[in-house]
């Protein structure tokens, strides 16, 4: 189905808006029922719904929830006064180069996605040379806890604009600079370390379960790090990874790219991209378990979840030696 086209709503009145959502998965479900619970229309495409399995679950939501479901990108932007584009790091540019041609004039394109400042930068000269009005944001943290409260950074010239207009909507949206990159920046820096810290545990904490040596590290961190609960952090950061490695490792990439935009060879990030997408690989093959099944990737117990990957590194090494044989 196609997205009716209407008129651009006076840039005073939010709440009469259609928002379209370019992304219809764990983050465009959320914004979706938000903004539904409050009257507003809403839109949504995503590339899932060409393929009958994964537009199963999608149009169940979107019948739900009262989604009207584009048939394109394109068809999506020509009938709605603000995008919001919630897609994997790698399609952040592609996305705004499919919604272009198509966006009706000064409709506002809000950036969600993890990407670099020069990705960013790129993004809005589609969109902005099209006559739309792009503004780059950045999540600052997990969605889910905050839902579409979640603290948001908003970067470009139409910034202040935006802001009070997205926080009209529920959002919670500060500008960090009328300058595009800067928002960008600071999600990627603040990523160098918390996708770090994400994969630094998985490594560590699983090597430490071959040796058995787990409960004793777990104990020299508590004595170093006493505000946090590596029980409990250690759980999250598994379950998350695991569930979302995927889109976790494309961001790390951009990280990557941010870094070398600065002029430095990105280590941390290349290694954390690689093991978050190592980690993506296991879910894909079904080492977690049945992949959007009840309870997958939800132990509340890391160790159930590192004795796996280290039973898939045996059968690996014992595969690779089968070959070498032949």
């Amino acid at each position: 189905m196609a997205v009716a086209a209407m008129t651009h709503a006076a840039t005073t009145e939010p709440q009469r808006w259609q928002v379209g959502l370019v992304g219809y998965g764990e983050v465009g479900h959320i914004l979706a029922e938000d903004l539904r619970a409050q009257g507003v229309a809403v839109a949504a495409w995503d590339l899932k719904l060409a393929s009958p399995a994964s537009a199963a679950p999608l149009r169940a939501h979107a019948g739900a929830h009262g989604v009207q479901l584009a048939t394109s990108a394109a068809a999506l932007a020509a009938g709605v006064d603000l995008i919001v584009s919630a897609v994997t790091a790698s399609q952040a540019v592609p996305v705004a180069a499919d919604c272009a041609p198509a966006i009706q004039p000064g409709a506002f394109f809000l950036d969600f996605n993890s990407a670099s400042p020069g990705a960013k930068q790129r993004a809005a000269a589609l969109v902005d040379g099209a006559g739309g009005r792009y503004v780059e944001g950045a999540v600052m943290t997990s969605i889910p806890p905050y839902r579409i409260r979640v603290p948001l950074l908003l970067g470009g010239g139409l910034a202040a604009t935006l802001a009070p207009l997205l926080n009209a909507l529920g959002f919670d949206a500060k500008v960090a600079s009328d300058r595009l990159g800067v928002a960008s920046a600071t999600k990627m820096c603040r990523s160098v370390m918390i996708k770090g810290l994400e994969a630094m545990v998985i490594e560590s904490f699983t090597t430490a379960r071959f040796y058995g040596v787990e409960d004793a590290v777990l104990a020299s961190l508590h004595e170093t790090f006493p505000g946090i609960d590596w029980e409990k952090q250690g759980a999250y950061f598994f379950q998350r990874v695991i569930e979302h490695g995927r889109r976790r490792s494309e961001e790390v990439r951009e990280v990557a790219e941010t870094v070398r935009e600065a002029g430095l060879v990105p280590h941390s990030a290349t290694g954390t991209a690689e093991r978050q997408a190592h980690i993506a690989d296991l879910a894909d093959a079904g080492v977690f378990g049945t992949k959007g099944a009840p309870g997958f990737a939800r132990s509340a117990d890391w160790r159930i979840e590192a004795d796996r990957i280290l039973e898939a590194a045996v059968a690996d090494r014992l595969l690779a030696a089968t070959r070498n044989k032949d």
